[in-house]
């Protein structure tokens, strides 16, 4: 399970997650100036580890298509 394929898609997920939840996170209404970056950093680098957990805990398919690196 935790084979290199596995934790290269398990990252690759974080970094997805991270990234959808920082945009979410981002207001529109507002000026780049006015968003609060730290809490922005801290919402997605939650998302990140929990995206880490649920795959050590459920698996990640693209792990077992990856030819078994």
């Amino acid at each position: 399970m935790f084979t290199k394929a596995f934790w290269k898609a398990a990252l690759a997920r974080a970094a997805h997650t991270a990234a959808q939840s920082a945009v979410g996170m981002i207001p529109v209404a507002v000026g780049i100036h006015e968003v609060d970056w730290l809490h922005v950093l801290s919402v997605a680098a939650l998302a990140a580890v929990i995206s880490v957990l649920k795959s050590i805990i459920v698996g990640v398919p693209e792990a077992n298509e990856g030819g078994g690196e």
